[in-house]
């Protein structure tokens, strides 16, 4: 990101600044968008890992031992800098703010609206002897502030939605964020034009909960439009080569959007759809809105619209009343499922969330055990999609960085590849041909 910087007193007194961002792609787009406003008050940006004046950690409440890793982070910026301002935003400062704010070397803890006005809280970078919070109760929380992100050259995090009105039993996200509400479809394609021209190749959408789409819009509850309107104007703006869908929840993805998607000229085919258990007594217990037959519906849906699209499934093992019953018919439903990959997580207790208090709770070992079983099965799903591809001929987009002497990049429907690296080819998109899987489980290919 480009810095301003100025030379009067006051602004070159305090002007370094760095942020850290634990958690999903939608807290990235916060971050960068709220890393933007510094750059508007001629603070420079530096890496965490140097010296800064204020640190900046945007927090989650999903990862776990998040308490633990925030405190980490906290002791690691005061060694770089003893007299460094801390200032701690995201959903873990809206759900613990005075857990938060009594970290020692914490200065600011700032809630689900007041993050974005960080710079306004900074008059005073002088270290304080116990955090000051700014928060206020979440049922208050209904504006909606647009982020995207543009840090990476290869690729942008768009939020075009935030907050949940899902009572899923497990999540804490409606009370770190909120109820659903949406960008305004036109200023959304502001965002994605603005990102066009700084040559980014692709855009993630992301959100809370981004089907829900259109609810909160103009602040109403009502939806002025839907996922479906969303996808076809972000599929006519020009200078974006590939969209990509984050994460979509399973009853809210529809037929008319998957068969769209399949002969768009932007949207890759790749999908990742959370699923959460294969076993409707699960998922009837978290509150899920749909059970498995639906979830079976949309993989065939996909997989007959984009034969060669790539599916990725959020699973969470070890919820209370998973039995090892119920735990082996989750699995056998998606070895069977022609899915891609798994992102597994291991049920970890939430307070003020009905599951919390649910009785017939799995022990952790038996958590760890599920979680290595899945994560195994993920590798075999993996290896064999790629196989499936192996062949044919895809569009890679080169990422940036060198890894050990490679360049590694994604082709459109989600398959990672590499060759050796070569920087004329960073940020650029080329038709390859797959040829063989690796040993570290990459894709090698042949460029055309």
């Amino acid at each position: 990101m480009d810095s301003l910087t100025i030379n009067t007193p006051a602004a070159v007194k305090k002007t370094r600044v760095a942020f850290h961002t634990l958690g999903c792609k939608l807290n990235f787009s916060e971050t960068a968008s709220i890393a933007r406003d510094f750059s508007e008050e001629h603070y420079t940006r530096v890496p965490f890992e140097e010296a800064a004046d204020v640190y900046v950690i945007n927090t989650c409440s999903v990862t776990e031992n998040a308490d633990k890793r925030f405190k980490a982070l906290v002791a690691k910026v005061l060694r770089q800098n003893p007299e460094a301002f801390v200032a701690a935003i995201g959903c873990y400062a809206q759900l613990q703010p005075e857990a938060l704010a009594e970290v020692s070397g914490v200065d600011l803890v700032l809630g689900a609206s007041e993050k974005f006005k960080l710079t306004q809280y900074l008059d005073d970078l002088t270290k304080k002897e116990e955090g000051a919070v700014h928060s206020c109760a979440i049922e208050t929380v209904t504006q909606y502030t647009s982020s995207f992100s543009t840090n990476d050259r290869t690729r942008a995090f768009l939020k075009v939605q935030d907050g949940c009105d899902y009572k899923c039993t497990y999540c804490t996200i409606p009370l770190a964020r909120g109820i659903s509400r949406s960008d305004a479809l036109e200023n959304v394609i502001e965002n994605a034009k603005n990102i066009a021209a700084q040559d980014i190749k692709e855009i993630v959408l992301t959100g809370v909960n981004i089907g829900d789409f259109g609810k909160g819009e103009f602040g109403t509850k009502k939806h002025q439009h839907t996922f479906l309107d969303l996808v076809k104007a972000l599929d006519a703006v020009e200078g974006i080569s590939r969209i990509r869908i984050s994460s979509i929840e399973p009853n809210l993805l529809k037929d008319e959007t998957i068969a769209f998607v399949g002969q768009s000229k932007a949207f890759v085919p790749h999908f990742h759809v959370p699923l959460q258990s294969g076993s409707d007594v699960i998922l009837k217990r978290m509150r899920r809105r749909y059970l498995s037959q639906l979830y079976i519906d949309r993989v065939k849906a996909i997989k007959k619209a984009m034969p060669h699209a790539c599916i990725g499934v959020d699973v969470i093992v070890g919820f209370p009343g998973e039995t090892e019953e119920e735990f082996l018919k989750s699995y056998r439903f998606l070895a069977d499922l022609d899915i891609s990959y798994l992102h597994v997580f291991a049920y970890s207790e939430r307070p003020n969330t009905a599951a919390a208090s649910m009785e017939e709770v799995v022990p952790l070992h038996i958590r760890a055990k599920r979680s290595k079983m899945l994560r195994g099965l993920s590798v075999k799903k993996r290896h064999h999609f790629y196989s499936t591809q192996l062949g044919s001929e895809r569009v890679v987009l080169f990422e940036g960085e060198n890894k050990k002497g490679y360049i590694t990049g994604f082709t459109d429907n989600y398959v990672k590849v590499r060759m050796p690296w070569d920087p004329s080819l960073v940020n650029t998109m080329h038709t390859a041909v797959l040829k063989t899987i690796d040993e570290e489980g990459f894709v090698r290919i042949g460029l055309l």
